[in-house]
């Protein structure tokens, strides 16, 4: 152990003297040569040091699969693209077909354990791998990597975060202007007209054969059993078709968070994949108790999720066309960058949606965690639950 403590240190010490002469050396090339990121860290390949550096990695890198890399091989054994569609595939169909075991009066707010549990897992994917990934890039387990600092690179990754959280702002605040102050949430909280039904009585008289016949207020009892069925408020028929669109254009972008993390890296989209189908199995049945408060029968609402569902797909989709024909950085050379980077416009759509994802995880959900009720031995046992969820939701995607 000391050894090997000891040669750690000599190899570092070593990396700090010779790494800089190994950088000099890569970029020794005519005035007139242009290296791009990617030929300089084919040059440092060529360096000694980092050539030990590579050798002692791949050493010490674990000789066998985990388990949990077994499984994500068999779940995505394709292509970035078909890897996409096929968890596209799995986090929209068993959510909607667990719909068929809910009651149609669920309460939203009972979920709120679930709604905890998915905040913590798209959280942890967020801070612990999309984040990373987008700035830093990802590990690679036989050979070390180097990180080239870009003039502009951070900051246009830093913008692209920003715009996909201010697009989920815009979304939700429209919604909310077209409801006249409701949200798009899990928590659905729409209000509903109180109906008292009446009912009059009118006398009958029965003929020989038994069977009764109705008197001449007939059409006003026929009236009277229409009134009586419960009146769905107008607001809230609107704020159900509302949240349709507002969940087909959510769903748009978990097809373009899919896509984009699948073209970063395997294991990335693996957790992405892990984190959107924990995040939506509350969310469908929250949109699905909502279309039933809103008049839909519950075969309807059903109907209606997985249709919404179509733009999980049409999202990936899009994203696997920027993907394709909009170029990467890590796929070589594209020829030149965004404002003199290296980033191509497919480098963008990763922090979109890490973007997207920071607004659902806090600004979309957390207020709901944040609501209290008046027993407060009650609401101190639910906070501790919810901080227990949460912190699983995080630790699934340290696995």
């Amino acid at each position: 152990m000391i050894f090997t403590r000891q040669r750690q240190l000599r190899l570092l010490s070593l990396l700090f003297i010779l790494f800089p002469l190994c950088l000099a050396l890569s970029k020794a090339a005519p005035h007139n040569e242009h290296l791009t990121p990617h030929e300089i860290e084919e040059r440092l390949e060529e360096c000694p040091l980092v050539q030990s550096l590579n050798l002692q990695k791949a050493a010490s890198a674990p000789t066998a699969d985990s388990y949990l890399s077994k499984l994500f091989y068999f779940l995505f054994p394709g292509s970035p693209a078909v890897n996409a569609l096929l968890a596209t595939l799995y986090i929209s169909g068993p959510p909607n077909f667990l719909l068929a075991l809910c009651p149609p009066d669920i309460d939203p707010s009972s979920l709120s354990i679930m709604v905890a549990f998915a905040v913590g897992g798209l959280l942890g994917d967020t801070l612990f791998h999309l984040l990373p990934e987008i700035f830093l890039g990802e590990d690679e387990p036989h050979k070390v990597k180097f990180v080239m600092v870009e003039p502009n690179k951070n900051l246009l990754l830093g913008v692209a975060i920003l715009v996909g959280f201010m697009t989920f702002v815009a979304m939700d605040k429209g919604l909310r202007i077209a409801t006249g102050g409701e949200g798009h949430d899990h928590s659905h909280g729409h209000g509903h007209a109180n109906v008292e039904p009446s009912a009059t009585t009118s006398s009958v008289e029965v003929n020989k054969e038994g069977k009764a016949r109705a008197r001449k207020g007939d059409k006003a009892v026929k009236r009277v059993a229409e009134q009586a069925k419960p009146q769905i408020n107008p607001s809230v028929k609107m704020a159900g078709l509302l949240n349709l669109i507002a969940d087909f254009t959510h769903n748009i972008t978990d097809g373009l968070a899919l896509s984009s993390s699948f073209y970063a890296s395997p294991t990335i989209g693996a957790t992405t994949t892990v984190a959107v189908f924990f995040h939506e199995i509350p969310h469908e049945v929250g949109d699905f108790a909502l279309l039933v408060q809103s008049g839909f029968s519950k075969r309807a609402a059903m109907g209606a999720q997985f249709i919404t569902a179509l733009g999980a797909f049409l999202g990936t989709l899009i994203g696997i066309a920027v993907q394709e024909y909009g170029g990467s950085s890590a796929s070589g050379p594209q020829g030149p960058g965004l404002a003199g980077t290296s980033l191509q416009w497919g480098d963008l759509l990763l922090p979109f949606t890490a973007g997207t994802f920071l607004y659902v995880g806090t600004v979309a959900v957390i207020p709901e965690m944040l609501e209290t009720g008046k027993d407060k031995a009650l609401e101190v046992r639910k906070t501790l639950t919810q901080f227990a969820a949460v912190a699983a939701g995080a630790g699934i995607m340290l696995a």
